[in-house]
């Protein structure tokens, strides 16, 4: 247990309330530090409860000839946000204490709350229903299709949970589990209501992501890319999950970089299946083979929860006229995606460290 994980106590205090809060204990953070810093803010359209602006932060720290960047993803998914900034929060906290955790050579960027809207209003997508991890395609080609989802898309908005949950498990007998959480989580274009919609253009997220490549041209660099999720997997525990090819250098690398806890989709390993459109793919570009992109999803409740959870939802946003029943469901989805549980946020902020740590670690080798 490395003393620079260990050496300045867990703060659940930087768990924010809701965006708002988020935001600007992140920006305050940010403005603590004596690190050479660049912040930039990507104004995003729409606005949260009571009018809210919503934006998406980020911060280079470090220096500006760094060949070496890690990037730590925060909001992929809005709701998943607080852990996120969290997280990221925390590490500006112990920056500004310890600047000698950045290597020499090396630059942090953060980004905070890529899909901002969802983040305010407690939910996974953006105001367009778009899921912003199913979303870096190619929108000048025909889009991936998923016939299961077609098959399956009567039952998703029944409002009976036992009848959807009967229908998923004649499914699933059918077919397989994998298949069954491929056909509803794996992406789908073609329903701007439903759950995992990839959407039809380029989202808010994606284009955050496009201009930080452009703008510090990391794609000339070595990267380490560490996006930040919850909801699935091992109550508590922050799995690594790569997208990269099993046997890929990019594979390879983060294997080397975070042990063998590392875990593959395509292999089977993982406690997420293969999925389209992922945010991945489009920093696999930027990275080629100098580098990896992980994700580090913190598990909370069962993956039938999560669907549970999750299609509650889209029923509610598909309907109109029910804004107190869908102020009781954010209750539900924030308990999903970051739970109360002290423990589990103690787990959050530990396990971040260390891989934010080995990240930075692994790109001065």
């Amino acid at each position: 247990m490395s003393s620079s994980t260990t050496s300045n106590p867990l703060d659940l205090a930087c768990f924010p309330s809701n965006y708002v809060e988020a935001r600007q204990g992140w920006l305050a953070a940010a403005a603590e530090l004596s690190l050479h810093c660049e912040s930039l803010d990507f104004p995003c359209p729409g606005q949260g409860p009571d009018g809210v602006a919503l934006c998406s932060d980020s911060v280079w720290i470090g220096p500006t000839y760094a060949e070496g960047v890690a990037v730590v993803l925060a909001g992929t998914h809005g709701i998943e946000g607080y852990a996120g900034s969290a997280a990221q929060t925390d590490w500006l906290h112990r920056l500004s204490a310890q600047p000698s955790l950045l290597p020499n050579g090396v630059a942090l960027v953060l980004v905070h709350a890529l899909t901002p809207w969802g983040y305010a209003w407690s939910r996974r997508c953006d105001a367009d229903g778009v899921d912003l991890n199913r979303n870096a395609i190619d929108f000048s080609l025909p889009p991936p299709d998923n016939p299961h989802y077609r098959e399956l898309r009567p039952i998703l908005f029944e409002a009976d949970a036992g009848r959807r949950q009967q229908a998923f498990a004649e499914f699933a007998a059918r077919h397989g589990r994998t298949a069954l959480e491929i056909a509803i989580s794996g992406g789908q274009y073609l329903d701007p209501l439903g759950p995992f919609y990839g959407g039809r253009a380029p989202a808010h997220g994606r284009k955050v992501c496009e201009a930080l490549i452009a703008r510090y041209q990391l794609n000339r660099r070595r990267l380490a890319v560490v996006d930040i999720h919850t909801g699935l997997g091992a109550y508590g525990y922050g799995e690594i999950i790569c997208d990269h090819a099993p046997n890929s250098i990019g594979s390879t690398l983060a294997k080397t970089w975070y042990g063998d806890a590392v875990t593959l989709p395509a292999a089977g390993t993982s406690s997420s299946v293969p999925k389209w459109g992922l945010l991945d793919y489009l920093w696999h570009a930027a990275i080629g083979d100098a580098g990896c992109y992980v994700t580090l999803e913190f598990g909370t409740y069962s993956t039938d929860a999560l669907f549970d959870v999750l299609l509650q939802d889209h029923l509610l946003w598909a309907q109109t006229g029910n804004d107190a029943a869908r102020l009781i469901h954010r209750d539900a989805m924030r308990r999903h995606f970051c739970p109360e549980d002290p423990v589990w946020r103690e787990q959050v902020l530990f396990r971040a460290r260390q891989v934010i740590g080995q990240a930075l670690a692994g790109l001065t080798r």
